[in-house]
């Protein structure tokens, strides 16, 4: 786990909560939960009732999904990345914050309501 700021280079956005590296390194960004995009396996009939009661059930507003997705590839090439690691999560990607100019992403998206604090 490393907790030193370095440059980061974006390769693709995924969803308003992951992205990709130019590494191919997949980041998760920490601490916050973003709506699924379209065709999300969480957004399944059986994956929405079986992860209903769940911490963090699926938010599936497939809309603000794609606008959290477009607000998050605008944010981070706004300026120069930077990625603090924070540790990986149950699928091996990387927990981490990304920021530009100093500016959270994940405040960001919070701030602007395409976002919600992890549960």
């Amino acid at each position: 786990m490393s907790l030193i700021l370095a440059a980061a280079c974006i390769a693709s956005v995924h969803d308003g909560d992951t992205v990709r590296l130019c590494s191919g390194e997949r980041v998760r960004l920490a601490n916050i939960d973003a709506p699924e995009v379209a065709g999300s396996p969480r957004c399944t009939a059986r994956n929405r009732a079986r992860l209903a009661n769940s911490k963090n059930p699926p938010w599936c507003d497939t809309e603000r999904g794609s606008a959290s997705r477009d607000a998050l590839r605008a944010f981070l090439s706004s300026g120069l990345p930077s990625i603090q690691r924070n540790g990986s999560d149950r699928y091996g990607r990387t927990l981490a914050t990304l920021s530009v100019n100093g500016v959270d992403a994940g405040s960001y998206l919070i701030a602007s309501g395409l976002a919600k604090p992890w549960r």
